[in-house]
């Protein structure tokens, strides 16, 4: 593992406790601090280790600690392989390294040996050994552990021939799986902090301002607003005291893109603060990280006390006059305080609720001061932007939706999992080309986009291109980044009760359209979904909608019909279904399904009766089974069990 000693040049006299300006400068990849052969050499090496391993005569073994990989065992393997690399001697020639999330956690624990860049799925403790002597030691690939292409069938020899990556343009997750996040010296290595170092050195406040304005970054929280033209206001609002806020309570069911960031590439969040900190005149900030995320927050605070020793937080950042303090706010899982204002009023230790505004946030926000907010995705762009220029970032994306953005593929897709594409990539390319397509190989129905506020498109939309405008017309949005994917056993009217029941239940209470209109009509839906919906009901769901989404008081409440609005719009038929024939076309609804046993292919085996909670099915070895419908539950355990085939829901 690489470490960086303060002595790297044999001129150096300093020897504080911490490292000088000029030391840290160095380290940036900036003019060495003295024109040393041993410097260069040093710096060379160190570079060669990260960015290019094979010029060493080193193997490395990177094995993924994210979440998803930590709780598969991932972190027992490191302690196998540690024993391993000592038992035979290979100090010397092998390397282990912790990483963050690769973003591929279904199929973890994941371990990538370089230099050749192999790629091992569902790695077990049994297998270290293995990997060990044929890969580490013989050179030889282990196939078996290969990731396996489930259209194809093929193996994939490298990390770059699995298309779940290659067909990904990453730069917010670039780190993500190759560097390690509880150590500064790499992301230093990678490029880290040459954007704030580029920005203090050689640029004015307004300058940074209208670089992140030109390249046109939008918010990747949610709404997409402009993140230049946000920077601008704060910068502009009056007040010596200002604030800036890292907005990760990150509370879309399935969505884990933020927690990766955090997870696997700390830094660049601090980073992208510390230029907004400069660029608006802010000294303090705050990251509003939810419990729930307890590796994110530790490597937050490991990032952060690393910062300050290096003094890359604190008083006068490298010489230039910058202060800046970065705190902590766990927050308690309020989906409402993802809402910005309802944030502020949890981090100053009030109930999270939303407020009216005006006044924003950036002119009246934290304790009544400036404050500037952005989400985790929106700040860990900045340094990139900082270090490649405005017109690099402009270039990637569509004419109003620029870079790259952050999905998380769930649901009846192959390859669940992080995908970064640029904007205005088609949904058919991130779901088919990346995701690999449908599970089962059953026909695609629908992809829920942009959370529980976002909307379902059919298969007709498909060819959509992924941006602000396109997805908002559809009756969509990008959300934060939410992507689930449903196959044809979905059933849209019970998907949209689902979304619904969440956002009612995550409603602060606080104004009455959100509290009360999402309650009748979640009211509605349920009736739907058990057979009892009326003929009125579709026209009472969208009189509702429509009086919500022009009332509430705050996005969560604005948005909150439109996972109804869309399955009202692309599939009234299963609505119809439901009311007038009380039929679930999906045979999803339980209280509509009617179960039935085929005499002619139903071999008495027994398992249905055996696992039927209600006793409501009779029969024996000599005579067919049947279903007593007085005491059905239709709970569907009969449809699950029976492996011949032989029991339908109609």
């Amino acid at each position: 593992m690489i470490t960086l000693s303060y002595a790297c040049c044999p001129r150096c006299t300093h020897t504080a406790a911490t490292p000088c300006a000029e030391y840290v400068r160095c380290r940036l990849s900036g003019p060495l601090c003295h024109d040393d052969e041993d410097c260069r050499r040093q710096r060379r090496e160190q570079i060669a280790r990260i960015t290019n391993p094979a010029e060493l005569p080193v193997k490395q073994i990177l094995l993924c600690a994210g979440t998803g990989c930590a709780s598969s065992g991932a972190l027992r393997l490191m302690e196998i392989v540690r024993e391993g690399i000592a038992a035979r001697g290979l100090e010397e020639r092998v390397r282990v390294r912790s990483t963050g999330c690769h973003g591929f956690c279904e199929q973890g624990p994941i371990v990538v040996i370089e230099p050749g860049k192999t790629f091992y799925t569902g790695v077990k403790p049994s297998d270290i050994r293995e990997i060990m002597e044929r890969d580490v030691v013989g050179g030889e690939k282990v196939e078996r552990l290969l990731y396996r292409d489930p259209t194809t069938g093929e193996w994939a020899a490298t990390y770059e021939n699995v298309n779940f990556y290659a067909r990904q343009q990453r730069i917010v997750l670039a780190n993500c799986g190759q560097i390690n996040p509880e150590r500064i010296s790499q992301y230093f290595i990678s490029g880290g902090y040459g954007g704030l170092e580029k920005a203090l050195q050689t640029m004015t406040p307004a300058e940074v301002v209208e670089t992140v304005r030109r390249s046109g970054l939008r918010g990747r929280g949610g709404a997409g607003f402009p993140t230049g033209v946000k920077w601008d206001l704060c910068r502009r609002a009056a007040g010596e005291k200002k604030y800036i806020v890292c907005n990760a309570d990150e509370g879309d069911p399935g969505a884990f893109m933020d927690r990766s960031v955090l997870e696997g590439d700390p830094h660049a969040v601090l980073e992208g603060m510390l230029i907004g900190a400069y660029a608006i005149g802010a000294d303090e900030g705050y990251i509003y990280c939810r419990a729930e995320y307890p590796l994110a927050i530790e490597r937050l605070r490991i990032a952060i006390a690393q910062a300050e020793r290096w003094g890359l937080l604190g008083t006068n950042i490298l010489d230039s006059g910058l202060n800046f303090r970065v705190h902590i706010k766990e927050g308690a899982g309020a989906f409402v305080c993802g809402e910005e204002t309802a944030l502020l009023a949890s981090i100053e230790g009030r109930r999270g609720m939303p407020r009216l505004r005006p006044p924003f946030p950036a002119t009246r926000g934290l304790w009544d001061r400036p404050t500037n907010i952005n989400n985790v995705e929106t700040w860990a762009n900045v340094p990139h932007i900082l270090r490649r220029g405005a017109d690099w970032y402009a270039a990637i994306g569509t004419e109003k939706s620029k870079g790259t953005k952050i999905f998380a593929l769930t649901g009846k897709v192959n390859n669940t999992g992080l995908v970064e594409a640029p904007m205005g990539t088609t949904l058919r390319e991130i779901i088919f080309a990346i995701g690999g397509g449908i599970r089962g190989g059953r026909p695609f129905k629908a992809v829920q986009i942009g959370g529980p506020s976002g909307g379902c498109l059919p298969e007709a939309m498909l060819d959509l291109s992924v941006d602000y405008e396109t997805l908002s017309a559809a009756g969509a949005m990008v959300g934060s980044g939410g992507m689930v994917i449903m196959d044809d056993t979905t059933c849209m009217v019970d998907i949209a009760r689902y979304f619904l029941e969440f956002i009612q239940k995550e409603s602060c209470g606080k104004c009455t359209p959100c509290r009360e209109g999402t309650k009748r009509m979640l009211e509605i839906l349920v009736r739907i979904t058990k057979g009892q919906g009326r003929p009125e009901d579709l026209d009472n769901l969208t009189r509702l909608a429509t009086v919500i989404k022009d009332t509430a008081l705050c996005g969560l409440g604005q948005t909150a019909p439109n996972p109804v609005l869309a399955t009202l719009r692309y599939f009234r038929p299963e609505y119809e279904a439901h009311i007038r024939e009380r039929r679930c076309p999906a045979h999803a609804c339980a209280a509509l399904a009617h179960y039935r046993i085929d005499p002619a292919l139903c071999n008495r085996c027994g398992q249905c009766a055996r696992n039927c909670p209600t006793g409501s099915i009779a029969g024996d070895k000599q005579t067919p089974y049947e279903i007593v419908w007085d005491s059905c539950s239709k709970c569907g355990i009969c449809l699950e069990k029976c492996k011949f085939g032989a029991i339908s829901a109609d």
